[in-house]
């Protein structure tokens, strides 16, 4: 990419749409460290809960699939000003209901809009990228992380507080609506995106060969699989299995969170330093041990502890992902990194109902060890973060 020259509105723009990715980062938080109040208030069994959470990417995929239609007949822009407030006032209507199909209209309806809201931020965060003729897609991630910082913290302060869902649920919405409403004032259109969004859409098109992207797919779906782990069942872990109390136990994902944060920050220099290699190694080793450390926990912080360190061996590898299929395809690396975030929502599908079935035929710790083992595969697959030489005449060709 050749970078240009970038105005004050394209500055705006790309401001907004990272307060964008930080809104849906506090209301994802919100949701699923709150997952043991909602089974309380809506009578959810724990043999029910994986289906309700694998019910929510399946969805998320069909939201995904169908705001594609949507964005060419209207804008990216359009579909974002609509989904984002609709995600947050989905989110506060959550907190209202006490009947199990309540929940599960609620529910689907905020993966329905959860994924046209992942595809649409996403589409407009590739455009500004075109745009900034520069990488700036890890600012808008480490923006999500933040916000799911915030939204755990305020998940701990209502569960603390005894608030309850209405009013967790239903005073978050009231402060996200109004500002998702004003942040998509600002949102870059085709006046300052030109033909940028459709110049990534016709890239992701053009067809790539699948065969060298499966070892890096394979690893974006264990890293989701991780990652849905401690989202969908960290908190239940600590309540249930460790008798926490709700406010301490929110710090689970919190820690989560902080650690992924951190580690966005500062994976860039140590890849500099060290190569891609080795820090997808060394972040697959240390995911695995964070999860040996919570399931072989004797209390609450220690499992914190080591759902933080998850949090840096996780951190590195999704973006690695990226940046290696990138690599692979230089030319149509839009296409390439479509179809990596493909596993993104078959991480979650496998791993929300793997968890939730070993734990609910054994215990959480056993269930822990499930993606733990899964996490290490990563270890063969890590020489396929960095190109080969003999891949190389292959690309001049294309």
């Amino acid at each position: 990419m050749q970078e240009a020259v970038i105005t004050e509105r394209l500055r705006q723009a790309r401001a907004a749409l990272a307060v964008s990715f930080l809104l849906q980062g506090v209301t994802f938080a919100l949701l699923v460290t709150c997952i043991p109040e909602l089974q309380d208030r809506y009578g959810l069994s724990d043999s029910l809960l994986p289906v309700f959470l694998a019910a929510v990417p399946i969805l998320a995929g069909v939201g995904s699939i169908s705001s594609e239609w949507l964005v060419k007949r209207t804008s990216a822009r359009a579909v974002l000003r609509i989904v984002q407030p609709a995600v947050c006032l989905t989110l506060g209507l959550t907190g209202f209901g006490d009947r199990l199909w309540e929940l599960g209209l609620a529910l689907g309806a905020f993966g329905l809009l959860v994924g046209a809201l992942d595809a649409s931020m996403n589409m407009l965060g590739v455009g500004l990228q075109h745009r900034y003729g520069r990488s700036i897609m890890i600012g808008f991630h480490a923006a999500f992380s933040l916000g799911g910082i915030v939204g755990a913290a305020v998940a701990g302060l209502g569960a603390h507080y005894h608030l309850g869902l209405p009013v967790l649920f239903g005073g978050a919405a009231a402060v996200l609506i109004p500002l998702a409403l004003l942040t998509g004032t600002r949102f870059a259109g085709r006046r300052e995106l030109g033909d940028a969004v459709r110049e990534a859409a016709e890239a992701a098109a053009r067809s790539i060969p699948w065969k060298p992207l499966l070892p890096l797919c394979l690893a974006m779906a264990v890293a989701y699989i991780a990652d849905a782990s401690v989202s969908n069942y960290s908190v239940k872990y600590l309540t249930d299995g460790l008798d926490s109390p709700g406010d301490v136990a929110k710090l689970s994902y919190l820690g989560y969170m902080v650690a992924m944060l951190v580690g966005r920050t500062l994976g860039d220099r140590a890849v500099q330093h060290w190569g891609a290699v080795p820090v997808v190694r060394a972040g697959a080793a240390l995911a695995a041990l964070g999860f040996a450390l919570a399931a072989a926990a004797p209390g609450p912080w220690a499992a914190i502890a080591g759902f933080t360190v998850l949090g840096f061996g996780i951190c590195a590898i999704i973006p690695q992902v990226f940046a290696a299929g990138g690599r692979l395809f230089p030319q149509d690396s839009d296409a390439a990194v479509a179809r990596l975030n493909l596993f993104n929502y078959v991480g979650f599908l496998i791993g929300s109902p793997l968890v939730g079935a070993i734990a609910d035929a054994g215990s959480y710790r056993w269930a822990f060890l499930a993606p733990m083992a899964l996490v290490l595969l990563i270890l063969p697959l890590s020489g396929h973060f960095a190109p080969a030489p003999a891949a190389e005449p292959v690309l001049a060709d294309r």
